[in-house]
C-alpha cells in the first residue's frame, strides 16, 4: 500500500529537503520505493537545461521511481524570493489549480512513499488568497513538519500544528532538526515540543558535520509513521 505525505516546516531555512531527502532515503534503504514533489521553487540556477533548483534535486536523487527533473519541479524560478513575488515578476499566474495536476501525476506513479515537499513554512502565499497550504488540502495529504530547533521554535511549531489542524489535515508526525545546538535548555525545549505537538516525533537531527540523505537517514523513525 502506498503512503504520501505533504512536508512543510516552521519557517524557511529550517531543512525541510534536508529532512525529506533522509526520510526518501530511509523509505529506499527499507526496500520502498520512493518518489517526490517540489511544485514550487524560488532560488534556481540557470544551467543549459533550464532553471534548476538544489532542494528539487536533491529530492529528486531519492526517487526511485524513473522521474524527471520538471516532473519533480514543474514550476522554477530564479531569484531566491517568495515564491508569490517571484512568480508575478515573471508574469506567472501562480495558484493552486497550476499546481494540483503536476503533483496529481506524481502521486499517480504510486510509489510505496511519496513526499511533497512546500515551500518556506505553512502559510506560504500563491496568487490572489490561495496559500500553498491550500495544495496539501486539495491533495488531502497528512503533513510531516520539520521543526528547526533554535530559539522562538516553540511557538512557531504549536501554531504551525495548529494550523494545520484548523487546514482539516492529519499531522503525521514531526522531525527535530537542530539547527542550533548551543540553544539555551535544548533538552527542555525538545521535550516541551514533543509534550505538545499532537503527533509522534520521528527524529532528531544533530547538526551533521557531513551532510548527506544517508547520515540524516540514521536519524529517522519511517515506522512511527500512521
Amino acid at each position: 500500500m502506498s503512503a504520501a505525505y505533504f512536508i512543510t516546516g516552521t519557517d524557511t531555512d529550517v531543512g525541510k529537503t534536508t529532512v525529506a531527502a533522509g526520510l526518501l532515503h530511509a523509505a529506499r534503504s527499507a526496500g520502498l520505493s520512493t518518489a517526490a514533489g517540489k511544485p514550487v521553487a524560488s532560488g534556481c540556477e540557470v544551467t543549459a537545461k533550464g532553471l534548476r533548483n538544489s532542494d528539487a534535486l536533491a529530492l529528486l536523487a531519492e526517487c526511485s521511481l524513473p522521474l524527471t527533473y520538471e516532473q519533480v519541479n514543474p514550476v522554477a524560478f530564479e531569484p531566491a524570493i517568495a515564491p508569490h513575488l517571484a512568480a508575478r515578476e515573471a508574469g506567472v499566474a501562480l495558484t493552486v489549480q497550476s499546481l494540483l495536476a503536476p503533483m496529481r501525476r506524481v502521486l499517480a506513479m504510486n510509489a510505496d512513499f511519496t513526499l511533497i515537499e512546500g515551500a518556506g513554512g505553512w502559510r506560504v502565499p500563491l496568487a490572489d488568497q490561495d496559500n500553498l497550504s491550500d495544495l496539501a488540502i486539495a491533495l488531502k495529504l497528512p503533513v510531516i513538519l520539520v521543526v528547526g530547533v533554535r530559539l522562538g521554535c516553540i511557538s512557531h511549531a504549536l501554531l504551525t500544528a495548529e494550523a494545520i489542524a484548523r487546514d482539516g489535515l492529519q499531522l503525521a508526525g514531526w522531525v527535530a532538526n537542530i539547527i542550533d545546538p548551543k540553544t539555551s535548555r535544548l533538552e527542555e525545549n525538545l521535550a516541551t515540543l514533543a509534550e505538545r505537538i499532537p503527533a509522534p516525533c520521528l527524529g532528531r537531527v544533530p547538526k551533521l558535520k557531513v551532510l548527506s540523505a544517508e547520515a540524516v537517514a540514521e536519524h529517522l523513525q519511517l515506522d512511527l509513521l500512521d
